[in-house]
């Protein structure tokens, strides 16, 4: 998967050459590339709760959307296939609409903590739900409450890691809990402490 090549344009490339980024640029273009996701890549994928999309809209804008779920809600299904249940939203239908023209889209998956960040390249097909119950059922995260309207699979065509400078590390209620479990628990554990010397004093 070369996603310089994607990425690269002619116009690109002449600003590069510009600015003298181009030669670095050029044999990061040039060199070995994976076939597929990694470990690396399936392990981080895996355990996204959230993704930015881009899409192209008939207008030539793009279209920019944030989309949630449970962690693991974003499925690899291969080394080059990512699937989703598409949960009903505001019904704008924005995204879908444009993949209805434009099937290339653009993802950004974001680790605030650990300031990562993997940028994909893709093909969307939007599957209705009738036409693939089978896949349905893979995709479909359990215990989380939604409503589906369709499967979203990504075909994609290149990836790339994005460099972590400018991102400000960002944590989940969830994480923060976990950060301060073992702390919290020796604060109740005094707390109890105090209790009983109290007890006895008195």
């Amino acid at each position: 998967m070369n996603y310089e090549q994607i990425a690269f344009t002619d116009a690109v490339k002449k600003l590069q050459e510009l600015y003298g980024s181009r030669m670095a640029y050029a044999r990061m273009e040039a060199g070995d590339h994976e076939a597929g996701f990694t470990d690396d890549e399936m392990s981080f994928i895996s355990s996204r709760d959230s993704f930015y999309m881009a899409s192209i809209s008939q207008t030539g804008y793009p279209y920019i959307q944030h989309r949630g779920g449970p962690k693991g809600f974003i499925k690899v299904l291969d080394h080059a296939t990512l699937g989703l249940v598409d949960f009903s939203g505001n019904r704008q239908y924005i995204s879908v609409g444009n993949a209805a023209e434009n099937s290339k889209v653009s993802l950004i998956l974001m680790d605030y903590p650990h300031k990562a960040r993997l940028k994909l390249f893709a093909d969307l097909k939007i599957v209705e739900i009738s036409d693939d119950p089978e896949l349905f059922e893979k995709l479909d995260p359990a215990g989380y409450k939604h409503k589906a309207e369709r499967m979203l699979l990504f075909s994609v065509k290149g990836y790339n890691w994005n460099c972590p400078q400018h991102i400000t590390p960002r944590y989940t209620l969830e994480e923060i809990e976990a950060a301060f479990a073992e702390r919290n628990g020796y604060v109740q554990s005094l707390e109890q402490e105090i209790k009983r010397l109290r007890m006895l004093k008195g």
